[in-house]
């Protein structure tokens, strides 16, 4: 790629990016920021599904080297993990965080420090997880940060439950969208993830993302820079729905849409019945990466053969 500029500098440099920042606000007194549409006043205190008022809210930070390879680089990935969830996943492995509100409220300077900390420790992205519920309170922390000399790409580290109206809002500020697609079926999602109209709200919602940023672009040294990053968990038993997941990718998104298909499942939190309760197998991931290939994705990360 040539010099890269990130969207969200352009977009305050004419000024759009505080149309947003205030349009956001404005969501957040009668909240449908995410598929939830709660409408709750969060400035007035309200708080609604995701249990986050109006203050982003944090966990922690710092340099992740866990991550996919084209965004963890050589200096790793600048990540912020958000407290809360709009799902409630039972097998969550971030439990602590998502389900039990691990962290603290902060002020939006303070939050803008955080990404200039990780971006001056020569982090490639500044990578948020679980945004869906604080994108307003992202958004406005972004002006002290870009004039502080933050240039680096923001990464949208997401669930796929995610708003259209709030994604269209994000058009220009996110280089990198990152969403899970986590099941094949609505009713596995309700069952597992108590959330309805899963794989309807995340075809969506991929579609769109996609529309914004178009296939992952990496530099010469293999760091993504823009685009779509797909990440898909191999459930036991068959559960995710693989087929359903990748057919779809392949032909309503892009057969090259860079892919994860994780392999990293373990029983955590309420995971207690069968199958849920047991590890996958070899050739459950296996089966999943052949289904994979089968429905034409082209890009699966970490799998070259």
């Amino acid at each position: 790629m040539g010099e890269f500029e990130p969207g969200y500098i352009r977009l305050h440099r004419s000024g759009a990016l505080a149309r947003r920042i205030e349009d956001a606000g404005e969501i957040l007194k009668d909240c449908t920021l995410c598929p939830w549409h709660c409408h709750v006043n969060r400035p007035a205190g309200e708080k609604g599904v995701c249990r986050v008022g109006a203050l982003p809210m944090v966990a922690s930070y710092g340099p992740h080297f866990g991550e996919e390879r084209p965004l963890v680089g050589v200096h790793g990935s600048g990540t912020i993990f958000l407290s809360f969830c709009n799902l409630k996943c039972v097998f969550c492995q971030n439990y602590d965080i998502s389900h039990l509100g691990e962290g603290r409220e902060v002020q939006t300077e303070e939050l803008a420090e955080m990404m200039l900390s990780l971006w001056r420790q020569g982090c490639h992205n500044i990578n948020f997880v679980t945004p869906s519920h604080q994108a307003a309170q992202i958004i406005a922390a972004l002006p002290h940060a870009i004039e502080a000399g933050l240039d680096i790409p923001l990464a949208y580290n997401c669930s796929g439950y995610e708003e259209l109206a709030t994604l269209r809002l994000l058009n220009g500020i996110f280089d990198i969208y990152m969403p899970d697609f986590k099941y094949g079926d609505s009713a596995t999602a309700l069952r597992l993830s108590g959330t309805p109209h899963y794989v309807e709200t995340a075809r969506e919602a991929l579609k769109e993302m996609h529309r914004q940023v178009g296939d992952l672009v990496m530099d010469g040294r293999g760091i993504g820079r823009r685009g779509l990053l797909v990440r898909h968990l191999v459930l036991p038993g068959g559960l995710a729905g693989t087929r359903q997941v990748m057919g779809f990718i392949a032909r309503e998104i892009s057969p090259d849409t860079y892919v994860n298909i994780m392999n990293q499942y373990r029983p955590c939190f309420r995971a207690a019945d069968p199958p849920m309760n047991r590890r996958i197998t070899a050739a459950e991931f296996g089966e999943a990466v052949a289904i994979a290939r089968e429905e034409g994705v082209r890009r699966l990360d970490g799998i070259t053969a």
